[in-house]
């Protein structure tokens, strides 16, 4: 579904941040990455950095289109996964990957099951390609907004 079609449908909002606000929530997944990368804390803890990180490169993509969620309706960390397909040119393979990482979140958050160490591993390893791929993202079509 188009973005125009999902702000037709209120999943979407219109939003135009500045240079600022783009700077600082590319610098918050930075840190994201980073506490997700500290060993003395659970799995759980990692990975639930590690998913911010994603959830907040999904938002950039948004942002850098001009849109955000609507964060009053239901699913909108489904619908800014699956728009990274249009905002930033992520490969379908990797949102269906990073939609089951939403999955387990859910079940981790809302039914308190366990993350294992290997959904932990993947959430790092798509948080940190995601930077990359936002980072070159922003060199080929905002080099305005890279230092």
């Amino acid at each position: 579904m188009s973005l125009d079609n999902l702000l037709k449908i209120k999943q979407l909002q219109l939003h135009h941040p500045t240079n600022d606000a783009l700077l600082r929530l590319l610098d918050a997944i930075k840190r994201n990455i980073e506490d997700s990368q500290v060993e003395a804390v659970s799995g759980e803890t990692r990975f639930d950095a590690a998913y911010k990180a994603i959830m907040q490169s999904a938002m950039l993509g948004l942002w850098l289109s001009g849109y955000r969620t609507s964060t009053s309706q239901p699913g909108h960390h489904q619908t800014a996964i699956q728009s990274l397909t249009t905002t930033l040119g992520v490969d379908k393979s990797i949102v269906i990957i990073l939609d089951a990482l939403r999955k387990q979140r859910n079940v981790s958050d809302y039914e308190g099951d366990p993350v294992s160490d290997e959904a932990v591993a993947e959430c790092l390893k798509q948080a940190a390609y995601l930077l990359n791929h936002v980072e070159k993202w922003m060199r080929e079509h905002r080099k305005e907004l890279c230092i």
